[in-house]
């Protein structure tokens, strides 16, 4: 598979490990909804579900694959010949399938979750690749827990792998567990130590149960990986995955950092998209999320609001009509200062003089310590 290392691809898996989340199911009509509203958003590749866990889940992969035109559409299996032989029954109808396999590579799963040794773990591994290869050219490799993997077996077992036909090697923090650092000199390590290195994507999946999986994922492209695995507003099991929005905003705002790297998200969906799969899921957004959070251009600080109306930039590194808000907000509280009122009676049609302007804003303040949110009305009633 022949890729552009200016381009990051953009692995969305909101329908697959976001859909895990209890509560969150989605019908495959919703599915296809979403899956629709992510090829417009300019996703690279779709995972689509995890086919043989439920006949809803393979059903929902072949009715994607009919629905997506020109996004990969990915289903996941584990390494044994009867989930690849059911994932690729479901891609039959993809027009750009992908077999998402693999196994776990540290110790510790190698142990105590599947009873094994290296040598059998690096077996199965190669032989699930190659059954996945038999049907289809385009095959990612997951090594499951290499977060916490030894080094030299992790490079063994990517070496391996891509000897066997794997186009993507995915390097999952399964737990969440790396600093940003130790991630970013993985991914640096495999990209010097595995010699077939250059005929594979490396890929990032990180989970944020330390807060850290954009900034990990960021490690990881800044150091060689060139797929991000994320989700719309980070959804995902336990603390969530790497989100989407932010990925795509850190590479436009720091574009001249990453040397020029492009995605093809179109950034100006992701207010409506990220208020469609909460909405869908049933999974409110955290007000202060970064990106989509219904506070994310939200100005209260009369200091900010002040700077931020004298010169926009003094406050936003962001425009928000760049991630499909129409403005942004000048919130009225008790500590907004004169300016910010002025800006809102002005909004209303009530131009003061400075005299006023401070006889107003007294009366302001008064309201405004008794009342939490103040409105148009609350400002047109100190008007009269």
């Amino acid at each position: 598979m022949l890729h552009d290392p200016n381009h990051l691809y953009i692995f969305d898996t909101t329908l697959r490990d976001g859909e895990q989340v209890p509560g969150c199911q989605l019908s495959t009509t919703e599915k296809i909804e979403i899956a629709k509203d992510l090829e417009n958003l300019g996703v690279d590749v779709i995972e689509a579900g995890f086919p043989v866990s439920s006949p809803g889940d393979f059903q929902s992969v072949v009715e994607l694959s009919k629905a997506v035109n020109d996004v990969i559409i990915c289903a996941l299996t584990r390494a044994n010949k009867n989930d690849i032989d059911v994932a690729a029954d479901a891609l039959k109808f993809a027009k750009r399938p992908r077999i998402h396999t693999g196994i776990g590579s540290s110790d510790m799963h190698i142990k105590y979750k599947f009873n094994s040794t290296r040598e059998e773990i690096l077996e199965r591994a190669v032989a699930a690749v190659k059954h996945a290869k038999s049907y289809v050219e385009d095959v990612e490799f997951y090594a499951e827990d290499a977060g916490r993997a030894d080094l030299e077996f992790l490079a063994k077992m990517v070496e391996a792998v891509i000897g066997a036909g794997a186009t993507v090697v995915n390097i999952p923090d399964t737990n969440g567990y790396c600093l940003p650092d130790q991630y970013g000199a993985k991914i640096k390590y495999l990209t010097e130590h595995v010699s077939n290195i250059d005929q594979a994507i490396i890929s990032a999946h990180c989970h944020n149960d330390l807060g850290l999986a954009t900034a990990n994922s960021i490690a990881a492209i800044q150091n060689g990986a060139r797929q991000v695995e994320c989700t719309i507003n980070g959804i995902g099991e336990r603390a969530g995955n790497t989100s989407l929005e932010e990925v795509a905003m850190i590479l436009k705002v720091h574009n001249q950092t990453f040397g020029g790297l492009t995605s093809n998200i179109n950034s100006k969906m992701f207010t409506y998209l990220s208020r469609k799969v909460s909405d869908m899921m049933n999974m409110p957004v955290q007000p202060n999320k970064a990106i989509v959070g219904r506070n994310a251009f939200a100005h209260s600080s009369g200091i900010h609001q002040d700077g931020f109306l004298k010169h926009r930039e003094n406050y936003e590194i962001i425009r928000p009509e760049d991630v499909g808000l129409e403005e942004a907000d000048i919130i009225l509280t008790a500590r907004s200062g004169r300016h910010a009122l002025k800006h809102h009676l002005e909004r209303l049609g009530h131009h003061l003089d400075k005299d006023a302007l401070a006889n107003t804003y007294e009366r302001f303040l008064t309201l405004a310590d008794a009342k939490k949110d103040i409105n148009d009305e609350d400002l047109l009633s100190l008007m009269k």
